[in-house]
Parts: structure tokens; sequence; C-alpha cells
């Protein structure tokens, strides 16, 4: 029984990096498909495949590697966990490494990096930072 889906998947990410792995698979759903997609935009990661099955599809995501094997993703932190939701508003939005990192944040307007829910003028549940 999972009880934090999003941390078991940043944790796979972080972990097939460390190893060295060229592609992870984890179960699909809606949020980490929205979350792989912020990744391949923002550069993090190579792309990602949904593999059909019978029970629950598969994400198959594609790490990416700098000239020197050295994994893109330096790091991942789950910030907003069941136990404790943490909310901002849009005057309060964090920037990850004065802006060499990502913020995933759930707004009413859809999965978004800080820097897009800024634009739009939202705040919502900061999810993970990236970097």
């Amino acid at each position: 029984m999972q009880t934090d889906p999003i941390a078991d998947f940043l944790t796979s990410i972080r972990n097939a990096g460390t190893a060295g792995h060229r592609k992870v698979d984890v179960p699909a759903s809606r949020l980490k498909t929205e979350i792989a997609k912020l990744l391949h935009f923002y550069g993090y990661i190579q792309d990602y495949l949904i593999i059909k099955d019978d029970k629950q599809n598969l994400l198959r995501l594609y790490l990416k590697y700098d000239e020197n094997e050295k994994p893109v993703i330096n790091g991942l932190k789950r910030v907003s966990t069941p136990g404790v939701r943490r909310y901002v508003g849009v005057k309060a939005l964090p920037r990850v490494f004065n802006n060499l990192g990502i913020a995933i944040i759930s707004t009413p307007k859809g999965l978004l990096a800080e820097r897009d829910a800024r634009k739009l003028h939202v705040g919502g549940e900061v999810l993970c930072y990236v970097w």
C-alpha cells in the first residue's frame, strides 16, 4: 500500500539517476504524467512514454545526463505530503536555487512550474522542488 505515490515516484527517479540508469519505469497516473511533462518541458528528462498494460499503465522516463555522465537532476525534494499540505499564495511562490531549479505547483489551472504560476497570478499546493 502506497501512502505517498508522488514521493515514491520522485525516489524512483532519484535512485535511477544515482545508479546511472538510462530509464526508469513507475506506475502511471495522471498526476505523475503531468509531472513528467513538466520535467520534459524544462529539460530535466529526455522523454517519457506511457506503456499500456492490463492492470495499471506504466510511465517510462528516459533520464538525461550531461557530457560527464552526471544526471541533469541533481536533487528532488517532496514539499507537500499527505500529512502536511503546503499551500502558498502568488506572493509567496518559492524560488528554487535562485531560479536554477523549479518548484512544481498544483494550481486551479493545472500543474505548473512556479514561474508559470507567477505569470498567471495563481497560487496552490507546492508538490516538489527539482534542481
